[in-house]
């Protein structure tokens, strides 16, 4: 079956709450992150607000009209960071706007068949930010899918909650220099 790949904006995100935040359960219901009822409803709560960050895209891939993927983000601003970070980036990080990848899932049973893949890529294609950024938990397999593709880490973030998360940057253009 093919899979659909559909764009959303700030302005036609809400459809995607659920689907989004059901995924969402079964994805990090999985080894290494093991998270419960508590985090899912942190996740469904955070949903709205998320959406209105300047630059929200979200990019969704369905099969037979489930959804079996998402990846989206946000436009962090000129002179912010991440909060909880173990430092300061370097300047040309911190000088600039960068896309900040919050949510990187696919179904366990879709894993393995290009969907994440096409997902990051039109995620982050045509972006005006000359780089992406993202926190991953160290023990994941998705940290070493970063690694493979070029992602840099320049620091560490240590949450209230989970285990300290890597923090990854990607140039996103030929003149980024990192």
């Amino acid at each position: 079956m093919a899979i659909e790949y559909i764009t959303s904006t700030s302005n036609d995100v809400s459809d995607f709450f659920v689907p989004l935040a059901d995924l969402y359960k079964i994805v990090y219901a999985e080894p290494p992150y093991g998270e419960g009822p508590e985090q899912v409803a942190r996740f469904r709560e955070a949903l709205p607000g998320e959406a209105e960050r300047l630059g929200f895209t979200l990019i969704a891939a369905a099969e037979r009209g489930s959804l079996v993927g998402a990846a989206y983000g946000w436009t962090m601003p000129s002179g912010t960071w991440w909060q909880r970070a173990d430092g300061e980036p370097p300047g040309e990080l911190r000088d600039v706007e960068k896309f900040a990848v919050m949510e990187w899932i696919v179904h366990p049973r879709r894993q393995r068949h290009g969907i994440g893949a096409e997902l990051l890529r039109r995620l982050l294609a045509d972006r005006k930010e000359q780089y992406a950024t993202l926190a991953s938990d160290p023990r994941s397999q998705a940290r070493k899918i970063y690694a493979r593709n070029g992602w840099r880490q320049v620091g560490k973030s240590v949450l209230p909650w989970g285990p300290p998360m890597d923090l990854l940057v990607l140039p996103l253009h030929h003149d980024a220099i990192a």
